[in-house]
């Protein structure tokens, strides 16, 4: 019994330190993703002539990376393990933020998409830092571990946002070049902080286990609450980039600066990512269907808010409930889908999972352009309400269909 209290023990600490490591290497890379993100759709604005439909573009090739990313992600960390795997991720992510800057200098707009896709690339291997921090430990600190990695979203936004402000005309009469420029050292910064990643003895219980055959990635993904945590989970993250990509391009063509429309997606940053603090033990106190359910409610105020009006307070107001509801609904859908695999399964399980969610969240970021420059900003927000209900519904017939089955 001693020995196995001691067995926990460390890997509890070991949790905890990598959880640390994780955290840290969100927020560095996160600034990236913020300087993509912020600045993707007003470059693609800045490099097109004439059709501004397609100013959107290298947002969506953006989170195609990141959907491309996802699948040898999971190969190479199991292959390598976590910290060669993540390492390699780093090393495109950075080859991309130098690529970015050449595009932009040249003002070439394909080569641009083209370096924003491979930083995408990299924030596909990022993506997997959530549930790489969940394989260790015990459930509840597991359970934390996934909501305190994604805390380092608010470093991210405290870094990429000044970053932005006072480096996007470092190189002028380029723009926003400077920005991709300075936010490559923060990649290198993170490949050494990776470098100190902890690995673990395999354990007497983990070699039961690894005896187990895994099964099929079809039986997985069959699975009912698979099925909803992925649904919920990839609708939440759409709704959100959809929002959020649209948002920049909204607030300019209002008249708000574009130091104010930027400081609008750091509070969306911070609001995504500061609640992780305690979605943890929310999760733990209310069940996790619960928080996803009021994630998506939050979504829905947020399109309330967006559509009372066009002052500056109501886009970053709006654009903060948007963050706090991804909070809640996207945390609460990765809890769900740690309850569907083994151990021996959780590299393709989490591939199949990050390759649908961010597919489908890079056509969202390319609707959101489109639809803006043809409907605008409030056509925008209406189609939160269908998704939103399509979600609520999954969860409504996930809870009925596993209380049928405990009763059987």
């Amino acid at each position: 019994m001693d020995a196995e209290i001691r067995a926990q023990a460390d890997e509890n600490h070991i949790a905890r330190h990598n959880t640390v490591i994780y955290a840290i290497c969100q927020a560095l890379g996160g600034s990236a993703t913020i300087v993509n993100v912020a600045l993707g759709g007003l470059a693609g604005s800045y490099l097109l002539a004439a059709d501004k439909s397609l100013a959107t573009a290298p947002v969506t090739a953006f989170n195609l990376g990141v959907a491309i990313g996802a699948l040898p992600a999971a190969m190479l960390t199991g292959w390598l393990g976590r910290k060669y795997g993540f390492i390699c991720g780093l090393l495109a992510g950075l080859s991309g933020l130098l690529i970015s800057t050449w595009a932009l200098m040249e003002q070439s707009f394909l080569l641009f998409c083209l370096g924003v896709m491979l930083n995408g690339v990299s924030g596909g291997f990022g993506q997997q830092y959530r549930f790489a921090a969940a394989d260790h430990g015990s459930p509840k600190v597991r359970e934390r571990a996934i909501s305190l990695v994604l805390v380092g979203g608010i470093a991210a936004a405290m870094i990429g946002s000044p970053i932005i402000i006072f480096t996007r005309d470092l190189f002028l009469p380029v723009h926003f070049a400077g920005a991709f420029f300075s936010v490559s050292a923060m990649l290198l910064m993170s490949i050494v902080v990776m470098s100190f990643l902890k690995t673990r003895k395999v354990r007497v219980e983990d070699n039961y286990e690894s005896l187990a055959p895994a099964r099929p990635l079809k039986q997985i993904i069959a699975q009912p609450r698979f099925i909803v945590a992925v649904l919920c989970g990839t609708l939440t993250f759409a709704l959100m980039s959809f929002v959020m990509t649209g948002a920049p391009l909204a607030m300019v063509g209002c008249g708000i600066s574009v130091d104010n429309a930027t400081l609008g997606i750091q509070w969306h940053v911070f609001a995504m990512f500061g609640p992780s603090f305690f979605t943890g033990n929310l999760i733990n106190r209310f069940g996790k269907e619960k928080i996803v359910a009021t994630g998506m409610v939050l979504l829905i105020i947020c399109a309330l808010v967006a559509l009372s009006g066009l002052e500056l307070w109501k886009f970053w107001l709006s654009l903060i409930l948007l963050g706090v509801g991804w909070n809640f609904g996207f945390i609460g859908s990765t809890s769900m889908i740690t309850d569907t695999y083994r151990p021996n399964e959780k590299n393709k399980a989490q591939g199949a999972n990050d390759f649908i969610l961010f597919s489908t969240v890079a056509f969202s970021s390319l609707m959101s352009g489109l639809v803006f420059n043809i409907y605008g900003w409030n056509a925008i927000n209406y189609i939160i309400f269908p998704v939103v209900a399509i979600s609520i519904g999954a969860l409504i017939w996930l809870l009925a269909f596993e209380r049928k089955q405990n009763k059987i």
